[in-house]
């Protein structure tokens, strides 16, 4: 299986371990990641908040460039994920607004043909397209005695969402089932983690980080689970700060699915970039799975 792949800014830098821990899963379920030459930023909320015109024809460019061999472009990112998504569906649906983009395109000699790439977040790639069955056959370590809390956010599920319920999203949870880990119920999988609520009201932002850590902790989950670069980033980051505000003690790990995912299937730690999450997830591993010599700290 062969995919044009959109890394996206965040996955370069500070969720440096979602892009390696990605590219290292696909290489053991036999997807061929072709990541796109010279892409450009998608411009995350802030595009589409100034002129839709030109946040398209922004996004459209990276569209634009994926090679006429391929028709599917998977965006590890959430916001990545939607924007390209969404682009795509605006100028399918008006047809001058694909009109416009494509005159912006043409200034840089490139042309795009709305409805031709379709856009893939990479979870529904592993879950649909590589399967249960297939993933395992790929087993080397089940995730035996690790209790997970599959955390989605808000941007894959919602407002587009074709592969699972926008609500009560299921497909992380079915995964780490077959990887072995015992999922927990965690109702507020899909709600906001506040994404830049942060930089404009801290009490609010603070509230909406102790509502998802809070949860888990009640159903006494070993870490959160995320497939968003800007809800690890929220989780993890800023737990600190939360623990000041409101006089709690939280100390949850906060990782990348993928990076979990690699575990269950072999891949040695050093490979994941483990140990980046400012609450270090390996001695929770080393505890839980009973293998301190394969998840060493």
């Amino acid at each position: 299986m062969k995919l044009a792949y959109y890394p996206g800014c965040s996955l370069e830098v500070n969720s440096a371990a979602y892009d390696v821990s990605t590219r290292a899963v696909a290489d053991v379920l036999g997807i061929t990641l072709q990541e796109l030459d010279d892409w450009n930023c998608c411009g995350a909320t802030e595009y589409f908040s100034q002129d839709e015109l030109t946040a398209c024809a922004v996004i459209a460019r990276n569209l634009a460039l994926v090679e006429k061999d391929l028709d599917q472009l998977v965006a590890p990112c959430a916001a990545c994920y939607l924007n390209l998504a969404k682009t795509d569906k605006l100028m399918v649906d008006h047809e001058e607004l694909g009109k416009q983009v494509n005159q912006c395109l043409a200034a840089g000699g490139l042309q795009y043909t709305p409805g031709r790439v379709r856009v893939r977040n990479l979870l529904d790639v592993i879950y649909t397209d590589v399967g249960e069955e297939e993933i395992k056959k790929k087993i080397k370590k089940p995730l035996t005695g690790l209790r997970v809390a599959p955390y989605y956010g808000c941007q894959v599920v919602r407002p587009i969402c074709e592969t699972d319920n926008p609500e009560y999203p299921m497909q992380m949870d079915h995964l780490f089932q077959w990887l072995g880990a015992e999922v927990v119920d965690y109702p507020v999988k899909a709600h906001c983690c506040g994404g830049h609520m942060t930089q404009i009201s801290e009490p609010q932002a603070f509230e909406m980080i102790r509502r998802l850590l809070q949860s888990a902790v009640h159903y006494e989950a070993d870490m959160i689970l995320c497939m968003c670069p800007m809800c690890q980033l929220n989780l993890d980051a800023y737990q600190g700060r939360v623990n000041s505000h409101f006089k709690t003690e939280f100390k949850m790990p906060i990782i990348f699915f993928t990076q979990l995912m690699g575990i269950a299937l072999g891949i040695e730690p050093d490979k994941l970039d483990f140990g980046k999450e400012l609450v270090d997830a390996r001695p929770v591993l080393a505890a839980k799975l009973g293998a301190a010599e394969t998840v060493s700290v």
